[in-house]
């Protein structure tokens, strides 16, 4: 089944029941020619235990949590989501969405995950990076604009992103914190979506 025959909501679907990412999510289902039971085998064994089978149980409760900087110039709405009404009233669940706001205001985040970065973007940071590694030999030219590429995703896209408070959370990413409630809650933690609003901008 070719790539285009894959629905995004299929995706989607498919992603609400593992955890895994889109991208994963999306080749998992064009290997399996849309079988979902053969998705889920694909992603298991190539992520292992990190990947679980949440069936249908979607994260549709959570909290809309806000920041708002000292000077009034800065904002942030960001809604955090879980599977239910109970962990999402939990103390740890409202710090978690309120240190994810706060760190969107201080880090401008332009994206929430990597598949998020449109293909255009993507694509032109790449050309720059080959560039300017246009005088290096060419088997580690790729290997270095690769490298760059990444470098740029963990600066300008959230999940990717160390949380800017680092001493407090260890050096983790906001994937890493999230994955870290997930686990301590039982419950599938989704950081649905965000705006970063700056007074002039």
């Amino acid at each position: 089944m070719s790539s285009s025959a894959i629905s995004a909501g299929d995706v989607k679907a498919l992603r609400d029941r593992t955890g895994a990412g889109m991208m994963d999510c999306k080749k998992a289902l064009t290997e399996s020619g849309g079988d979902v039971e053969k998705a889920i085998e694909i992603l298991r064994v190539k992520a292992g235990k990190r990947i679980e089978d949440r069936g249908e149980r979607v994260a549709s409760e959570g909290s809309v949590q806000a920041y708002l900087h000292h000077n009034g110039k800065v904002g942030v709405l960001v809604e955090v989501d879980c599977e239910t009404d109970f962990v999402a009233r939990t103390d740890d669940f409202t710090v978690f969405a309120r240190e994810v706001a706060s760190h969107i205001a201080a880090a401008a985040p332009r994206w929430l995950a990597a598949e998020d970065v449109p293909a255009e973007a993507r694509e032109a940071e790449q050309r720059i990076f080959e560039q300017e590694a246009a005088d290096k030999p060419p088997d580690i030219r790729e290997k270095i604009a690769a490298g760059k590429l990444q470098k740029w995703l963990s600066e300008v896209v959230l999940l990717e992103q160390v949380h800017v408070n680092a001493d407090k959370h260890e050096g983790k990413t906001i994937r890493e914190l999230q994955n870290v409630l997930a686990a301590k809650t039982g419950e599938n933690v989704l950081i649905r979506r965000f705006a970063r609003f700056v007074v002039g901008e």
